[in-house]
């Protein structure tokens, strides 16, 4: 049941790769897990090695309605993926203006897929505010915002802070201590990379979950269409998001065991 949500004041941080490897994470920790994609860039299934040829998804679809079950693809790490799907701009806008038309587009099937609670599920949104995000957020247990390790993250914190990227209706979130934040491609031989993280890390405190190292595996990983656990699992990026993993399990309710509940995949 638990719903997690990755989202990110700005684009380009790696939010994403994070999203696909921390479930991967939570998979191997003994959690069921599905991931959402709800950016049009529609990349997050190449983490799972879903063919490139597969264009089709549930996001880019749900102005029809469609059954979430069936377009559900299976995947060789256990994780299930919910594809975005391709879509043009003149789709996006449209997909936009019916979701804030009607919110129930997304909230009944969320409603559906959160109703198993032997299932964890991570959806990854796009940069900033969204009417998408505007729905998963009052579902979620936990928003993770990712933030990369640079001069311009200390700007960023303001927003963090308020809440603003997440759009308007989310400051319940925020203080029923949802928000989370994950630091990204801190590179150990930069000062400047060292003294961004430090800067996050002094303000936001217990609200930090952890940091990944700048790894090449991470882009080797993903351009093998693979997860950094099955191609490096000694290297330091690995190691970061299993910490990760362990911290976010630690924060939500334990996985029933036991548990399962079918449904149809292609």
């Amino acid at each position: 049941m638990p719903l997690i949500c990755f989202a990110s004041p700005k684009g380009g941080v790696g939010k994403t790769t994070l999203t696909a490897n921390l479930a991967d994470a939570l998979q191997r920790e003994g959690r069921r897990v599905m991931v959402m994609d709800f950016d049009p860039q529609n990349t997050l299934r190449l983490h799972f090695g879903v063919p490139l040829t597969d264009m089709g998804g549930f996001t880019a679809d749900l102005p029809r309605r469609p059954d979430w079950r069936t377009c559900v693809r299976e995947t060789a790490s256990g994780v299930k993926v919910l594809p975005h799907g391709a879509m043009e701009l003149r789709g996006a806008l449209g997909l936009a203006a019916a979701l804030e038309r009607d919110p129930e587009l997304l909230a009944a099937p969320m409603r559906s897929i959160l109703s198993d609670p032997g299932l964890t599920v991570i959806a990854d949104t796009s940069p900033g505010p969204s009417h998408a995000l505007a729905v998963l957020v009052p579902m979620a247990s936990m928003v993770i915002a990712v933030l990369q390790a640079e001069a311009i993250s200390a700007a960023l914190i303001p927003d963090i802070d308020s809440g603003r990227f997440l759009g308007s209706g989310t400051m319940a979130a925020l203080f029923a201590g949802r928000l989370r934040v994950v630091l990204n491609e801190v590179d150990l031989n930069s000062r400047l990379s060292r003294a961004a993280a430090d800067a996050v890390a002094r303000h936001l405190g217990p609200r930090l979950l952890g940091a990944v190292s700048r790894d090449e595996s991470m882009a080797e990983a993903l351009a093998m269409q693979k997860l950094v656990q099955e191609i490096a699992p000694d290297s330091r990026a690995a190691e970061d998001i299993r910490g990760i993993a362990r911290a976010v399990e630690a924060a939500l309710p334990a996985a029933p065991e036991g548990f399962s509940m079918g449904w149809g995949a292609r």
